[in-house]
């Protein structure tokens, strides 16, 4: 008798599309053997290093395992990575263009975009995901409509550019006029959630919508990168100081309760004191609340990596001070919800977040409900409550 099959296990690095297509990967691979696929993530050294030896330790511990290796790290270096001991298969192929969506989670997680057109100075990203392609909006829709019958409450849009969306399908598709049909079509839908988004590259309709739909999540996340101009050109990023400081204006008098978070790149090349200063300074010019900082890694076979760099010790302080500047924002804007009454989404481990993501203690209540505490304190990282109503 032949054994049943079985999805494969997956170990996944980096970004939330890799946690969505991780299911995917183990759908497709099923089989009666014991198999492991190691989903890779090329967006720095470290985290392809990270893939590496997360390999070398599952061939130790289960060599009569099968090891299949995907990813964007995999992509880019194929051979690289099918040299190394106990890997049966590299799938090098970039992904195809459709909508993915992760019902594992508090989250329905829904990938509507692959790719990218851009090539930012540091970025080796777009060599391994290939050029940006949008999966077609019927079936971002449906994707969408079987999250929701799957009891999901909130639905994040997930891409690796996420607001290039439409750009490859013509008829005037862009990510706000899918926001906006998703609104539209699922009005059961309690909460529509936006991931990373590049804020030169939003449209009139997504702003629309922030002011429309309190449904649309009062929460963005940032491609800023950096706070100063020259070093912005350098990156060949496409927004200016200006332009960051002008869209989070727009937005908040679109959405008054809308916060900010923003990923950084500190000590990229050539970054003086005055150009750091000027990325300290647009923390509060924008109002960041939430900060991804990241000392500038260079990744062979990018133009900045062969840009002069910044002394290691030097852009190991920056970032250590660029972090407390956004602890500190941080503080802030949970000082401020002391004493309001939030609806959360909870979570496992006893947490919750709010419609804008703020972090909440919500201990003994179950994950994927939702629920009304009153916000009584905070320990700098996420707030204190009080049950006041026990949700659905």
């Amino acid at each position: 008798m032949n054994a049943p099959l079985r999805n494969a296990e997956v170990v996944t690095f980096g970004c939330r599309l890799n946690a969505v297509e991780s299911q995917e990967l183990a759908k497709a691979h099923a089989s009666a053997r014991e198999t492991v696929i190691v989903n890779t993530c090329a967006v720095t050294g470290e985290a392809a290093r990270q893939a590496r030896q997360a390999i070398r330790r599952l061939h130790r511990e289960r060599p009569e395992a099968e090891i299949v290796v995907a990813g964007c790290a995999a992509r880019l270096d194929p051979p690289g990575f099918a040299k190394i001991e106990g890997v049966t298969q590299v799938l090098a192929e970039h992904a195809p263009n459709r909508a993915l969506a992760s019902v594992e989670g508090t989250r329905g997680l829904l990938a509507v975009q692959n790719g990218c057109d851009h090539r930012c100075t540091f970025c080796i990203i777009p060599f391994g995901r290939g050029a940006a392609r949008s999966a077609p909006p019927r079936e971002v829709v449906a994707q969408a409509r079987a999250l929701v019958a799957s009891g999901k409450k909130e639905i994040v849009l997930t891409g690796v550019d996420l607001t290039s969306y439409g750009v490859d399908l013509g008829e005037g598709w862009t990510l706000g006029r899918l926001v906006r049909l998703l609104l539209r079509r699922l009005p059961e839908l309690e909460r529509l959630r936006l991931s990373s988004v590049d804020c030169i590259e939003v449209d009139a309709d997504l702003v629309e919508a922030f002011a429309e739909d309190p449904r649309l999540c009062p929460h963005l996340h940032l491609s800023l990168q950096s706070g100063d101009d020259l070093i912005l050109k350098r990156m060949k990023r496409r927004h200016s100081r200006n332009d960051a400081i002008d869209f989070c204006r727009a937005l908040r008098k679109a959405r008054p309760d809308i916060i900010f978070g923003a990923d950084f790149i500190v000590a990229f090349p050539t970054e003086t004191e005055e150009m750091f200063d000027a990325t300290l300074d647009i923390v509060d010019a924008c109002g960041l609340t939430h900060l991804h900082v990241f000392p500038f890694s260079p990744r062979p076979g990018t133009p900045a990596a062969r840009m002069p760099h910044v002394a290691p010790q030097i852009a190991k302080e920056r970032a250590a001070r660029l972090r407390e500047k956004g602890d500190a924002a941080l503080r802030r804007h949970l000082d401020s919800q002391i004493g309001r009454t939030l609806q959360l989404l909870s979570e496992r481990g006893g947490m919750g977040r709010a419609a804008d993501f703020t972090l909440a203690r919500t201990p003994g209540v179950d994950a994927s409900m939702m629920i009304e505490a009153l916000c009584t304190g905070h320990d700098g990282r996420a707030l204190t409550t009080r049950l006041t109503a026990l949700g659905r």
